[in-house]
């Protein structure tokens, strides 16, 4: 899977190595898969088990499948460094359908990032064969996150029950309207 760039970022692919080194904390090695730095905080052990929320034997098992279309987010200038990630649910189900999810580091939050990486890559989801539908979940309070979800032309599509979580609202874009 190719890196995908924006006027800002480079989104560089998640792969395994680079999973198993931030899994064991192995911070330098992960840096250097990159070619970035992460800050200080993040990612942290609980960002990284909500985002790989299968078990590191799974992934191992088939990594290609599993990490499909997740890229970390690199900002492109003299020194590389992390500010946040998007993830995708894995390839694509029977009907054509990913979901994404995103986070952007605490210290690079509302100054666009999200809303850049994450319209490259619900383009580049929708361009291949396999994609039919992208499909985002979040808090109906999140605000930001709603924003970022209207921006890059995804639409409210229905309310969900989270037994856990609570009220979330799906929003999806789908390839005949991309």
């Amino acid at each position: 899977m190719e890196s995908l760039t924006t006027p800002r970022l480079i989104l560089v692919p998640i792969t395994l190595p680079l999973v198993e080194a931030v899994w064991a904390g192995r911070r330098d090695e992960a840096e250097a898969i990159l070619g970035a730095r992460f800050p200080m905080e993040w990612p942290g052990r609980a960002l990284v088990e909500r985002a790989f929320c299968c078990p590191i034997e799974r992934l191992r098992q088939d990594p290609a499948s599993t990490l499909w279309g997740g890229r970390v987010m690199v900002l492109r200038c003299d020194e590389p460094a992390v500010v946040g990630s998007v993830i995708t649910s894995g390839s694509p189900d029977e009907r054509g359908t990913v979901s994404v999810g995103y986070g952007v580091e605490a210290a690079s939050q509302g100054q666009g990032f999200a809303t850049e990486a994450v319209a490259k890559v619900v383009e580049w989801s929708l361009a291949q064969a396999s994609v039919e539908q992208v499909t985002a979940t979040t808090f109906p309070w999140n605000r930001p996150s709603l924003r970022v979800l209207e921006k890059v032309g995804m639409h409210f599509t229905e309310r969900t029950e989270h037994d856990m979580l609570g009220e979330m609202w799906v929003f999806a874009r789908d390839r005949q309207h991309n």
